[in-house]
């Protein structure tokens, strides 16, 4: 829709009354007058919503009105972190090298021999048993136990792994490899 020119001039002429509810908002004059031109802004390009004729000035208090408490609920979610603590504490490390760790995890379990693969699959990742898993492997508890301990073992060399290397930290693995093993940590 195409403004006419009356609408035009309501709209222009209702800025200074904007600009003055604005500042009675928000108490910062250049905050106010950033929300009387987003106000503006949001019904210029919604302008073939207002009806021509209905009280242009409601409509643009309105829409300032719900601007500013819009904006005002997500400001109130904010924390303030001025010295940068909080978000360095947020950080995280780049994503590429945990993809390329998990490619090669996935080339080195193709590697090992079926039957060790699908014992470390059973107990390691499905987090099965020693006892459920030699059940559905149709073997001794001791064939599983072997086959998984070879299964690691064997991975390690492949991957190039050395005892005591670190890996991401340790809080997140930790507890997994305990659970593989069959054991299982209390909670603190």
């Amino acid at each position: 829709m195409t403004a006419s020119p009356g609408v035009k001039s309501d709209l222009l002429g209702a800025i200074p009354s904007l600009r003055a509810f604005a500042m009675s908002l928000c108490g910062n004059m250049d905050r106010a007058d950033d929300l009387v031109q987003e106000t503006l802004m949001k019904a210029w390009s919604n302008l073939d919503s207002f009806a021509e004729g209905s009280n242009m000035s409601a409509w643009l208090f309105t829409i300032l009105r719900n601007l500013f408490y819009s904006e005002y609920r997500k400001r109130r979610r904010e924390v303030a972190d001025p010295e940068g603590q909080i978000a360095a504490r947020l950080a995280t490390g780049p994503a590429q090298m945990g993809h390329m760790d998990l490619l090669d995890f996935r080339e080195a379990l193709l590697l090992l021999p079926p039957d060790q693969r699908e014992a470390l699959i059973l107990v390691g990742a499905s987090g099965l048993s020693y006892e459920e898993a030699a059940q559905i492997c149709n073997c001794a508890v001791g064939t599983m136990k072997s086959r998984v301990n070879r299964a690691r073992n064997r991975l390690g060399e492949i991957l190039s792994l050395r005892p005591g290397d670190e890996y991401g930290n340790p809080a997140d693995w930790e507890p997994a490899l305990e659970f593989g093993r069959g054991r299982t940590r209390v909670a603190e």
